[in-house]
């Protein structure tokens, strides 16, 4: 992957929901203009979600995501429609289809109920509209009530740029300009990058908070360097002026806070990505109660992307073994990894979540809220880390906050 190219996690999620044969899958083909999802007229042909990155302004990068009918039946169709859900907590604009030859149905309607509750964007979207009258579309109109409505038909293409420009009207609400870290410093100053790179870094690549923090930098024209931790201190040296700011892999946060001056601010990535995906302050409770975690406890350590694990994995094997020396027995941990997250956080004594950069901020906001729902501490990895290390309060410091 090139440092140009948008991952998943930073587009705009745009998914289609609605009925079997609603037309969800002929809608996406027709805005994509690429047979991207199978279009049939058999029920429940669409088995699993369906991906497709495009452009779309003036939203911009967008991931464009066709569902399974929100009514396929069977025990089959029961893990469908579970996949659809898992899908609607990582939606930021959700299109309900409906055929406009049959109008909504109840679940349509508990649908549209549910976008409202959850406060999702959303856009009724009726196919098959060279199928109906102008007075037909009247009746639709009054039907969706509130609800932004179009007509499309993937047959005509009626109504499909007007699809897309409703889309785009949502982009106040779903595009924000955000930094990880360019807010921070002063413009054109330089930043030390710290990248490990040991047996579970990715072969050839950096890890995505890596590359992502040094794209901004090179975008905003700071000046960056980038050194292993045995590198840091000679790194630090060449340098006429101290680094505005010292980033590291919360890894090697010890050996880094030990290396760069009291005067230097030092934070790690994954405190500046849970910063930018908005829940750093969610996480300071989370902090706090690991140390009032007892022999016994259940302890979830989540991570947002599957991977394969190597023999010094950070979340099955580095972290769990800091926890244990720093508590002096170990906890009973539960691991889980992509979209397979517990609804029911509730048999949980504590949450240790990553740094989520594979996670929309939708997906990971509700996650954070789930935990307050159920009463559950949360952190992330690399609070985790600094909180263990003593270092907690310099590396929140490093980003304007505090512990208190």
């Amino acid at each position: 992957m090139s440092l140009q190219d948008t991952v998943s996690a930073e587009r705009v999620h745009v998914a289609f929901f609605g009925m079997c044969n609603a037309g969800k899958s002929s809608l996406m083909n027709a805005v994509t203009a690429q047979d991207v999802s199978i279009v049939s007229p058999v029920p429940g042909t669409t088995t699993d979600p369906v991906k497709k990155a495009m452009e779309l302004l003036p939203l911009g990068p967008v991931l464009l995501l066709d569902t399974p009918g929100l009514d396929d039946t069977g025990n089959l169709g029961a893990l469908r429609v579970n996949r659809s859900a898992k899908i609607l907590a990582v939606t930021d604009i959700a299109v309900l289809v409906v055929d406009a030859e049959k109008g909504f149905s109840g679940q349509d309607r508990a649908f549209l109920t549910e976008l409202k509750e959850r406060k999702i964007p959303g856009l009724v979207a009726f196919t098959k509209a060279d199928r109906i009258s102008d007075a037909v579309k009247e009746q639709r109109r009054r039907e969706a009530g509130e609800d932004k409505a179009v007509f499309t038909s993937a047959v005509s293409r009626e109504g499909i740029e007007a699809f897309k420009e409703a889309l785009g009207s949502f982009a106040p609400l779903v595009k924000k300009e955000k930094v990880i870290l360019a807010d921070l410093v002063v413009p054109g100053s330089t930043v030390i990058l710290v990248t490990p790179i040991d047996g579970s870094a990715p072969k050839g690549r950096l890890i995505l908070p890596q590359q992502m923090t040094l794209r901004e930098l090179l975008d905003y024209h700071y000046k960056a360097l980038v050194c292993q931790p045995e590198e840091l201190a000679e790194t630090i040296a060449l340098l006429k002026e101290p680094p505005a700011m010292v980033v590291t892999d919360s890894q090697a946060f010890a050996k880094v806070s030990r290396a760069v001056p009291e005067s230097v601010p030092l934070t790690s990535f994954s405190i500046l990505f849970a910063r930018y995906k908005g829940n750093l302050k969610n996480y300071l409770n989370g902090a706090k109660a690991l140390d009032g975690l007892k022999p016994g406890d259940r302890v979830l350590i989540a991570e947002g992307c599957t991977h394969h694990r190597q023999c010094e994995d950070i979340g099955t094997v580095k972290l769990p073994a800091m926890m244990e020396k720093h508590l002096g027995f170990r906890p009973d941990f539960t691991w889980v990894s992509g979209g397979d997250y517990p609804q029911d956080l509730k048999p949980y004594a504590l949450v240790v979540h990553c740094g989520g950069c594979m996670l929309t901020e939708q997906e990971i906001t509700r996650r954070a809220e789930a935990s307050q729902r159920d009463g559950v501490p949360m952190l992330n990895y690399g609070m985790a880390i600094a909180y263990m290390n003593g270092i907690l309060q310099r590396s929140l410091k490093a980003v304007g906050l505090t512990e208190e």
